[in-house]
């Protein structure tokens, strides 16, 4: 077996094992390359790349938007959004009653109620929303925060860990629903 990987025939199970433990490695370290190419817009999936904020509007149960918008901090998950809020936040709040449908803007407007709705023209999806529980996705949640956010996190990343250890903070995960085409 070993002369096979050496000759180029095959590869040992070592080095299959240390490969694949690699590109693992190499996912984590690039989460802006996450997103699955052909899922999303090419305009959203860049300012997915480059955006340090996402706004969050759940929408009501006919289909329209609710009162209540936030500019966000978000990381990456696979075709998944990461965001960490206080459970008694809307964000939270709505998934608990059943609203999981949202609005997701992507790019930097400021605050959205001083944007003058400008953060409407960012690239936008419809994403639905769930709450995750599973400490090793915290876990990896927060190392993607702090490398997202670096020069933040001396501050947040205390914050972050122990809010998601005591209860205080919970993480929400919005998977982004594709639009389906309209059947004539």
């Amino acid at each position: 077996m070993r002369q096979q990987a050496r000759s180029g025939e095959g590869l040992t199970r070592r080095q299959l094992l240390l490969g694949g433990a690699a590109s693992g490695a190499l996912l984590l370290a690039l989460p802006g390359r996450l997103w699955a190419r052909d899922a999303l817009p090419a305009a959203l999936q860049a300012a997915l790349r480059t955006s340090p904020l996402v706004y969050i509007c759940p929408l009501q149960r006919d289909g329209s938007e609710s009162r209540c918008h936030a500019e966000v901090w978000f990381v990456p998950d696979g075709e998944d959004l990461l965001v960490t809020t206080p459970p008694e936040r809307w964000r939270a709040r709505a998934l608990a009653t059943g609203l999981v449908t949202a609005r997701l803007w992507v790019g930097d407007h400021g605050r959205w109620d001083r944007s003058g709705g400008a953060f409407r023209a960012a690239p936008s999806t419809l994403a639905r929303g769930s709450r995750d529980d599973d400490p090793k996705v915290r876990v990896r949640a927060l190392a993607l925060f702090g490398s997202k956010y670096a020069a933040e996190w001396g501050k947040w990343g205390p914050r972050f860990r122990k809010g998601l250890a005591d209860g205080s903070r919970v993480l929400l995960r919005y998977r982004p629903i594709q639009p389906r085409p309209v059947q004539p």
